[in-house]
Formats: C-alpha cells, sequence, structure tokens
C-alpha cells in the first residue's frame, strides 16, 4: 500500500512537472503568466473563514494584546520600583521614572 501511494505521488509529480516545463518554456513572461494562473487556482481552493469567526479570532486576538501590554506595563513598573528601592537602600543614584 505504501509503496504504490509513493509511486502515485511520484508520476503525479513527474506528470505536473512535464506539463508545467512544457507551458513554460515561452520564457519569463510566459513563466509568469502560468505562476500567477497557478496562484489564482489554488486562490480559489481556499477556505476562507466566515464573518463570525473573523470577529471572533479578532476580538480574541485584541483582548490577549490588552491583556499582555497591561501585563507587561505592571511588571516593568513593579521591577523598575524593585530596582529604584535597591539603589536607594545601598545610596546609589539610579534609574528614574
Amino acid at each position: 500500500m505504501r509503496a504504490s501511494w509513493k509511486q502515485e505521488s511520484k508520476d503525479m509529480a513527474e506528470t505536473t512537472t512535464l506539463e508545467t516545463v512544457r507551458e513554460a518554456t515561452g520564457g519569463r513572461l510566459e513563466r509568469a503568466r502560468l505562476f500567477l494562473s497557478e496562484v489564482r487556482n489554488e486562490l480559489k481552493r481556499v477556505t476562507w473563514p466566515g464573518s463570525k469567526e473573523v470577529y471572533a479570532t479578532t476580538v480574541v486576538v485584541i483582548l490577549v494584546s490588552v491583556f499582555f501590554g497591561v501585563y507587561l506595563f505592571v511588571l516593568d513598573f513593579g521591577l523598575l520600583k524593585l530596582v529604584q528601592w535597591i539603589f536607594k537602600m545601598f545610596g546609589v543614584s539610579g534609574p528614574t521614572a
């Protein structure tokens, strides 16, 4: 079973490659046209998300971004205060906010 799958895949790759080479022998312009045509065909096969899914994922991204922004702000502020306190304990002028 596995050998036939590999052989089918190899045959398909060779056929596609031969067809592509035959079609693309017209020069750079033809190859560019072929590439864009293949891109267009591939984009037609894409399953695009629905508006509800886009909305939901957008909300998740915004909420996670806000959460981590606040988290990093609090962490940064806390570390700044800690460093200032340590410098104050030893009488060294340190970072200021």
